[in-house]
């Protein structure tokens, strides 16, 4: 019996639809972003409808054109909460500090599993055929061995561990009242939203969209730590109104 991986299974009807349904299941979930969202609010403010952006990252260049994309993508956001740019920046109800960007790249070590198939020879089977006559008039036989194809079965999984380089991009805002700091103490915390998504994946670009809209559901409330979404990129959703607000 020979031990192989294999994807393929010469003669198995059932591997092609065992096939097919992971490929079906990939697609329905290659659009399904997951992320960690952390969020709080202050009970004992009152209602917040106009803001102002402030961007609190140092090294992002608010006149370039990524900056302004960004903040397109969270004014869509906090439009989905019923909020507003002032028209005015001074008479806002809410300073809405933005940051964003990607942490550095880390290693993890990834478990994956991959099948393993064994072959077995086929069977040997002996008989005996007529291969011709003789003067006489008389059949001659001979005997001949014949094996059956081989065949090929799944015997199980082999786990094997790789190095998986990841990228952690973040999204955080947080609305402070729009008033100037008396005291030396800063204005009070309205809300904050804290919004990151962890993979390969270091387009930053891509992903600025699909944080903002995992606020919308957030901003005003709290989770009381660190939680998992989801967050599906269909016609409807959140994203897809980020995205149109874009």
């Amino acid at each position: 019996m020979n031990m192989r991986r294999s994807s393929r299974f010469p003669g198995r009807w059932w591997l092609s639809g065992l096939v097919a349904a992971c490929a079906l299941l990939l697609s329905a979930c290659a659009n399904t972003y997951e992320m960690k969202v952390d969020s709080l609010t202050s009970p004992k403010l009152g209602h917040v409808a106009s803001y102002r952006i402030v961007n609190r990252n140092p090294t992002v260049d608010t006149d370039s054109l990524r900056y302004k994309e960004v903040e397109k993508a969270v004014k869509a956001a906090l439009s989905g909460k019923g909020m507003y740019e002032a028209p005015e920046p001074d008479k806002a109800d809410v300073t809405v500090n933005l940051d964003y960007g990607i942490k550095p790249p880390r290693i993890v070590q990834e478990t994956r599993s991959e099948p393993i198939y064994a072959s077995t020879p086929g069977q040997f089977h002996t008989q005996t055929v007529q291969i011709g006559m003789d003067r006489q008039g008389n059949p001659i036989y001979t005997t001949v061995t014949t094996q059956d194809p081989p065949t090929t079965d799944y015997v199980g999984n082999e786990d094997y561990i790789v190095p998986v380089v990841i990228y952690e991009k973040y999204l955080r805002l947080s609305a402070r009242e729009n008033k100037p700091a008396a005291e030396g103490k800063q204005p009070q915390e309205v809300w904050a939203v804290d919004v990151s998504s962890e993979g390969p994946s270091n387009n930053l670009r891509k992903y600025v969209p699909i944080m903002a809209a995992a606020t919308i559901g957030y901003i005003g409330k709290d989770t009381s730590g660190e939680k998992s979404v989801r967050l599906k990129d269909d016609k409807e959703g959140d994203l897809a109104f980020v995205k149109k607000g874009m």
